[in-house]
């Protein structure tokens, strides 16, 4: 037999193979749940089966904010970049955008 080691804990032995996703786990790693010897995420993934569906939807929900996100920066410096442009030209040759010249004595 083969010294197979944890699949969470690489240092220890392994006690037990879970059936569903075939990787071995230690003594604290496993839990018996109707007469199976199962591992945690076979476990929360067996009892909540709905979970990775919801999950996956997280997912879509965050890249679809970061869309957003960015298409609301994007449109703000548009918007700000055209009022810019629409200033006329003699604001921005006018003389408060000059340097004050102090004379030196």
């Amino acid at each position: 037999m083969i010294n197979e080691r944890c699949f969470n804990h690489g240092t220890r032995e392994a006690a037990a193979r879970c059936p569903r996703c075939r990787r071995y786990f230690c003594r604290e790693c496993v839990t018996e749940h109707e007469e199976r010897v199962l591992c945690s995420a076979c476990l929360k993934a067996m009892l909540h089966p709905g979970l990775t569906e919801r999950r996956s939807g997280a997912a879509m929900t965050g890249l679809a904010q970061c869309i957003a996100g960015f298409l609301l920066a994007w449109g703000f410096f548009y918007l700000f970049g055209r009022v810019l442009l629409s200033l006329p030209t003699t604001f921005h040759e006018g003389p408060h955008w000059s340097v004050a010249k102090v004379e030196r004595k």
